[in-house]
């Protein structure tokens, strides 16, 4: 008897996946994999094949769960369903904060407590059957989904086999997908599997406030993490045209890039978001007069088809213009002050590096030993900072030891990278997509725009490489915690190489206290729609229109 395919047995298995609060890199979501398993163990299929239900580990102390259901023992085509259980923290539900992860909760005392809602929140509850709660919309009502075309599988609905994949880590560093393929690979070897494409259930992202457009897309946006080590020339305040602060570097830099248009990735009509800055900080220590000249920033930056080695070229030219305002501007002021006080100003040529640059000459100076050492010692005593925190600190230890190069800019990259993926010209892709857009119209009057490009940043991008594995190296070479702690397994990305299409709920606010799920399109809607997809992806005959 099925027990995940009515709309109110659905909207149990999400409150009961809610309920667990995995955040990322907490405890709960170590466990929650356990519930996954629990659940899904109980399947007649998987008690006569319990070997095809795994928890696989990360390396990390985390897991993620693998379940295959298997047509027949010779049967090779093969559809991956990919979800995430990690969700964001929720400290922005402020006073709901405690029922942030009871969804059934949360959601009445909301419809109770309309007034104090925004207005766009109040007139969709008011229109439609929501559920509010973190994790909701993004995205355990997708592993919800895919759980439930797993017992479909299960029941023989496909003439194919489904792959279940849920993994943790997505919205930090990707550490289970990363992590995960290549296990997928080795299952592909085990059990003989073709895999088709790999279907994500993301939900819908809106393009603008008030988009009520349904969205079906062929790809996943890429992004990269781009910092600037801003090293100046150290001075007292009372003595500033002695020196060059580097905050003051930073902030010029950060005017140059911030949401700079030429910068984004255009591909057939679809625009990346412009550059942001993520990071900006001086790298002084404590309080003292001397003016801190030492500061880093760091930039989320959007890609869709540019290779790393694109990137790099793009983003020195930019500095370089940067390098060339700020030795203009201190020159500027220093003739200004010099009305006042007649001085000759030192020399404040900027030097534009790679890292890559950088740990070249340092090695050529000091010796590769020495780097190792400084290197591992950062490594060795990193306790509990985060990449980029890591990151930084290599970088800023090895322009310390070249200072002699200062004033200086030094590009790198901190983790994590997300390649960009693209099956927009996939016959299979293509096939598949205008016929769920004819079904989609006829069954249920509802028009999909297809976009080339998931913008929301999802563990797709690790299920192969649309760039040759060479244009990597630029990102390798640049980034100091690359086989030190961060890595993606690049070879196994170009042999993985699987289409991709994600077709997902309708939510609105990720990552917000408003965060809600729209019930009924995703557990009678999608709940409809998305075995169709799976069917299509898995045979060559026409979906019908009935």
């Amino acid at each position: 008897m099925s027990k995940r395919q009515s709309k109110e047995q659905l909207i149990q298995l999400l409150s009961s996946l809610v309920e667990i609060p995995s955040i990322t890199g907490t405890e709960a979501e170590v466990i929650l994999p356990d519930f996954v398993v629990e659940q899904l163990s109980d399947l007649q299929y998987f008690k006569e094949n319990p070997h095809h239900l795994q928890k696989n580990p990360t390396g990390d102390g985390r897991y993620f769960v693998t379940a295959l259901v298997k047509k027949s023992d010779s049967t090779k085509n093969t559809v991956i369903l990919v979800s995430h259980f990690d969700v964001v923290d929720v400290q922005d539900y402020g006073v709901w904060k405690e029922d942030a992860f009871n969804p059934k909760k949360l959601t009445s005392m909301f419809y109770s407590h309309k007034d104090e809602l925004p207005d766009h929140v109040r007139e969709d509850i008011e229109q439609g059957d929501w559920l509010f709660g973190r994790g909701t919309m993004d995205m355990k009502c997708g592993l919800t989904l895919q759980m439930a075309m797993i017992e479909q599988a299960c029941e023989g609905r496909f003439d194919g086999n489904v792959l279940l994949l849920a993994v943790p880590d997505e919205e930090v560093n990707s550490v289970g997908m990363r992590a995960a393929v290549p296990r997928l690979l080795e299952l592909a070897r085990e059990h003989n599997l073709d895999y088709k494409t790999v279907l994500n259930s993301e939900p819908m992202f809106s393009r603008h406030p008030g988009d009520q457009n349904k969205y079906i897309y062929t790809g996943s946006i890429g992004k990269v993490l781009p910092g600037f080590l801003c090293y100046g020339k150290e001075t007292h305040v009372g003595e500033p045209f002695a020196g060059l602060n580097g905050s003051y570097m930073a902030a010029l830099l950060t005017a140059e890039l911030e949401l700079n248009t030429d910068l984004c990735d255009v591909v057939e009509g679809e625009a990346s978001p412009p550059p942001t800055n993520l990071l900006q900080r001086d790298l002084k220590e404590d309080y003292s007069v001397q003016i801190p000249h030492r500061a880093v920033t760091l930039f989320n930056l959007f890609l869709l088809e540019k290779t790393m080695t694109d990137v790099v070229s793009m983003l020195r030219q930019k500095v370089t213009k940067v390098a060339e305002k700020i030795e203009e501007s201190y020159e500027k002021q220093a003739y200004r002050f010099s009305k006042y006080n007649p001085f000759i100003p030192p020399n404040m040529k900027v030097n534009v590096l790679t890292y890559e640059e950088l740990i070249a000459y340092a090695i050529e100076q000091h010796g590769q030993e020495k780097i190792d050492d400084i290197q591992s010692s950062i490594i060795k005593n990193r306790e509990d900072k985060d990449d980029r925190a890591v990151t930084i600190d290599l970088v800023d230890k090895l322009s310390i030891l070249c200072k002699e190069k200062a004033p200086m800019i030094v590009l790198f990259f901190a983790p994590p990278y997300y390649p960009a993926v693209s099956s927009r010209n996939n016959p299979l892709i293509k096939d598949v997509v205008a016929e769920m857009e004819k079904y989609a119209h006829y069954n249920h009057n509802i028009t999909f725009e297809n976009q080339n490009y998931f913008g929301g940043i999802s563990d797709l991008s690790y299920v192969g490489l649309q760039n040759p594995l060479d244009s990597m190296s630029s990102l390798v070479d640049n980034m100091p915690l690359w086989d030190k702690g961060y890595s993606i397994p690049l070879q196994d990305l170009e042999e993985f190489d699987v289409p991709v299409l994600n077709m997902g709920p309708v939510g609105k606010d990720a990552h917000q206290w408003i965060e809600r799920l729209d019930v009924n399109y995703a557990f009678e809607t999608l709940l409809d729609m998305l075995p169709k997809c799976i069917e299509k992806l898995l045979v060559s005959n026409k979906i019908t229109q009935s």
